[in-house]
């Protein structure tokens, strides 16, 4: 589904695309879904419609292939989407007419007071003539267009340069803040309507562009993805945020949709921001991995929502949970799940809390504790009057919103409740209404933010940077339920945690960034979040930059980052070109037949891509010598001198910056320098963090050094 819309943030004013495109298909017989990928429009103006209707005819023999053809992408890109067999499918992606076949999938979601955690508050410096005319495109499950977070009270007419339509379907209407909107979901209850049935997608979008509403809370706490980027580039886009990936990493980009559609919108001079994943701790479990797209993982805030269960010997046990039930001060039985097992269940099912597992008329009016954390299901099904879980000891660091009064504990609490349980004959309890405490902590990243290193180039750092994505409360759909399914409330904001939190938070900036650089290319953009970025305390962060990237955002010193690291379609094409595609690919990429790939000496190395960080994976225990070749562009004052700072946590590493001075004159004056970092070997499972940082008195340009020996023998 797709939505358009025009809107004034928590912070500041910018204008809302709203994008919604998960398409799921299920296809008779033999037939599946695949996307064909084939590069740039060509440059000859004729029907490419009616083209790609021609090849699939002559791929698939049959007179009706219409009735194969589900979308063309002719608007921003070359390619459509059609039925094929697997044979047809190998065949169609050995034509030199095409890129790639992608199978479609299922890209999963990657599921307040988070700004001003990050140092941008309410009397922030604005511009807002130039944030009236940006408009942001939000890749996502759909939007609730009566929100008060998307009211367009203040605003005029959307801009000028808008070329999209509201068809958000019946019953839905734009305004002046939401100004417009797709539906791509064509089958099943959401079908033909931009209108939010999951909340996921409000919840971004207020994040990155609601407004601010007085007093909002949470009961008083705190398939067509191509077919969304063809539209949202034709229709005139600055911004594209997409809280959305694929369940594991790719290993080739041109298998990746949102890469391809990132790239084209990169052509175009947008920017995309998207969340990193949700499969942490893991190493190499990111899958937004592509060098023209920012990739965002999650990190804590100093406000956390914790929760207390009280004992019958009055202990208190701390534990977490978005509980906004309030049991008066009562306490209650407390059962383990063993003990109120059903009928056909094992006893193991049982204190898991499986499903239909727990005998509702032993459960019902009694605390039922579970040895899972995902037991509280269950326990609202049987009509329990609240449950004790047991954490899986990776996600103590977050709260998640429960139907009923519930608390998660860590592993040692747990035991502690057991202990008091076994002590006595009528063991009792009392779970409280959670609360909002400072986190002195923060900010750390979320054990669920998913890590490096980089799967398809191993020599560039993913992820990019982090932003608030624990416990953040926005705007929510009244047509979903705030936890599982079962839940009857309904809800006009909610507290939810994912990297989804933390990737429209980036947009947002990357859009007060260009509301006072409006003329600033994607990697320009880019370049300042990462180079401005609060750098991460190790302690706690184990994973360093694998896990971080450069940092946590930092609005305020990102619209005056002093340089950056600017790069554009030709720097990106010669990276496609270092990882070993071929012209022929390269070329239906650029919409350019006579591009070419350096040769010889001149051959392009992946770590020479003008990024803003540097990273490289080396063997274990042999000595290496890296070469890193950059330029920076002076976008700070005419009249500058930046000198070259080094730091680096290990002595294993030597790092030599020539020159390590710089003299600009100009603004938009370029220098390049050339970084070398050599060793005589490290050990296995070795990280080495150090950081460039160029300063001139004013601006501090900090750029991670990262390397590392996972994988490599």
């Amino acid at each position: 589904m797709a939505k358009i819309f025009k809107s004034l943030h928590h912070c500041f004013s910018i204008g809302l695309i709203f994008i919604v495109s998960l398409l799921r298909v299920t296809a008779d017989g033999d037939r599946k879904l695949h996307i064909v990928y084939m590069g740039s429009l060509p440059p000859e103006e004729y029907s490419l419609s009616s083209h790609h209707l021609s090849l699939l005819q002559g791929i698939t023999g049959t007179s009706n292939a219409e009735n194969l053809l589900l979308r063309s992408y002719n608007r921003s890109f070359n390619g459509f989407a059609a039925m094929l067999f697997d044979s047809e499918a190998k065949q169609l992606a050995s034509s030199k007419k095409v890129v790639s076949v992608i199978p479609s999938g299922n890209y999963q979601l990657h599921t307040t007071r988070s700004w001003s955690f990050v140092g941008f508050e309410e009397t922030a410096h604005r511009n807002p003539g130039a944030e009236s005319d940006l408009v942001i495109g939000v890749l996502d499950t759909g939007i609730w267009p009566e929100s008060e977070s998307f009211n367009d009270e203040g605003f005029g007419p959307p801009p000028k340069k808008w070329k999209g339509s509201c068809l958000g379907g019946n019953n839905f209407s734009c305004n002046n803040k939401l100004i417009g909107a797709r539906n791509y979901i064509k089958i099943g209850p959401t079908a033909n309507t931009a209108r939010d049935y999951a909340g996921h997608g409000t919840h971004t979008a207020s994040t990155a562009v609601g407004r601010n509403v007085k007093d909002a809370s949470f009961f008083g706490l705190a398939n067509d993805i191509l077919g969304a980027f063809d539209d949202a580039i034709a229709d005139g886009v600055d911004i594209i945020t997409i809280s959305v990936g694929a369940p594991y990493p790719h290993y080739n980009y041109t298998d990746d949709v949102i890469a391809i559609g990132a790239f084209h919108a990169m052509e175009k001079g947008i920017f995309t921001s998207q969340s990193a994943g949700n499969s942490g701790p893991d190493f190499g479990s990111i899958s937004s991995l592509a060098p023209w797209i920012l990739s965002v993982g999650a990190s804590s805030t100093d406000r956390r929502i914790l929760d207390k269960v009280i004992l019958g010997n009055k202990k208190e046990l701390i534990g977490n949970s978005v509980n906004s039930f309030d049991l008066k001060g009562q306490s209650f039985p407390v059962i383990n799940g063993s003990n109120a097992k059903a009928a056909n269940c094992s006893d193991s099912d049982a204190s898991f809390c499986r499903y239909s597992c727990l005998n509702e008329s032993i459960v019902k009016g009694k605390i039922v504790v579970c040895e899972n954390a995902e037991g509280y299901t269950e326990a609202y099904r049987t009509s329990a009057v609240g449950c004790v879980l047991q954490s899986n000891g990776m996600t103590e660091d977050v709260s998640y919103t429960v139907p009923l009064p519930s608390i998660t504990l860590s592993y040692e609490k747990f035991v502690a409740l057991r202990t008091y349980m076994n002590s006595i004959k009528d063991p009792v309890a009392q779970i409280l209404k959670s609360e909002a405490v400072k986190d002195s902590t923060a900010p750390l990243v979320a054990s669920f933010s998913s890590r490096g290193p980089n799967m398809i180039v191993p020599d560039l750092l993913k992820p990019d940077v982090v932003a608030p994505g624990i416990d953040i409360l926005a705007a929510f759909s009244p047509n979903a339920p705030p936890s599982i399914g079962e839940d009857r409330r309904r809800v006009k904001y909610n507290i939810k945690s994912g990297t989804s939190m933390a990737c429209p938070h980036a947009a947002a900036v990357a859009a007060y960034v260009k509301t006072f650089n409006p003329n600033w290319s994607p990697a320009a953009i880019q370049s300042a979040l990462i180079t401005t970025a609060f750098p991460m305390n190790t302690t706690g962060n184990s994973d360093t930059e694998l896990a971080y990237g450069s940092g946590l955002i930092n609005p305020s010193r990102a619209v005056n980052p002093g340089l950056v690291y600017d790069a554009g379609k030709e720097d990106y094409l010669t990276f496609l070109c270092s990882i070993g595609y071929n012209e022929s690919s390269i070329r239906l990429v650029s919409g350019n037949n006579s591009t070419t790939c350096p040769r010889g000496s001149d051959k392009a190395s992946p770590r020479n891509l003008n990024y803003p960080s540097m990273s490289a994976r080396v063997a274990v225990n042999k000595s290496f010598t890296l070469s890193f070749i950059r330029t920076v562009t002076n976008v700070g004052l005419p009249k500058s001198i930046y000198r070259a700072n080094v730091w680096s946590n290990s002595k294993l590493i030597n790092i030599k910056v020539v020159p390590e001075e710089f003299s600009f004159e100009s603004i938009n004056e370029k220098k390049s320098f050339n970084v070398t970092v050599s060793s005589g070997g490290l050990p296995d499972a070795q990280i080495v963090s150090s950081a460039l940082v160029w300063y001139d008195g004013s601006h501090i340009v900090r750029s991670p050094i990262v390397v590392y020996t996972f994988g490599v023998e």
